[in-house]
């Protein structure tokens, strides 16, 4: 099974080295020196990873025969491919690999139906389920604890807790002038010239 662990950003330096967006739990598996990874484009692939090393936050990796900076360029946006063998599993217990994910089921906590997943988006501050509704339409359900309570692999669902309004327009809202005591009649009401 393939999977992306990451896409190749801007160029770094003049001497070959790029900026990689990771899109793995496991970089230094994944991302190692002597690492093979296929490209999507295909063209541009493979490529080896012939060095790594983390500057200012950010993942730096140099690819054999990558030597200047208009080579390193020509990689931006290219994603970066791993053979798994799609029996592994992740090292820590609460993560999960995307194809483990997809198609899953969610539902909510009480089992009302929700939709499947069809995609999991990465963004860097938190990754989202793209779900599908059974009408067709979509939902976005941040992957985060105290939404997504459960994952059953045995049982291919997600259990989700939303919060109001994360999956249906009836949001809760409560405004101040509903939240106060009728008046009596004759009384002002509060911000009313008397």
């Amino acid at each position: 099974m393939q999977l992306v662990v990451a896409r190749i950003g801007r160029a770094h330096g003049i001497k070959g080295e790029v900026t990689v967006e990771v899109r793995t739990d496991e970089p230094e598996l994944r991302l190692a020196p002597g690492a093979v990874l296929t490209t999507d484009p295909a063209s541009i692939g493979p490529l080896t990873i012939e060095t790594g090393r983390v500057h200012s936050g950010r993942l730096l990796l140099r690819f054999e025969g990558v030597r200047d900076r208009n080579a390193a360029e020509a990689l931006r946006n290219t994603l970066l491919i791993a053979d798994v063998d799609p029996d592994e599993m992740p090292e820590a217990e609460d993560e999960y690999y995307d194809h483990q994910l997809m198609d899953l089921d969610v539902v909510l906590t009480d089992g009302t139906e929700v939709g499947r997943i069809t995609e999991i988006s990465h963004l860097p501050s938190q990754d989202l389920f793209i779900v599908e509704r059974p009408d067709g339409t979509e939902l976005m359900i941040p992957f985060v604890e105290e939404i997504v309570t459960d994952i059953d692999l045995e049982l291919q669902r997600a259990v989700i807790d939303p919060p109001p309004g994360l999956i249906d327009d009836r949001a809760e809202i409560v405004s101040a002038r509903d939240a106060e005591p009728d008046a009596e009649p004759g009384e002002a009401e509060p911000g009313d010239d008397a």
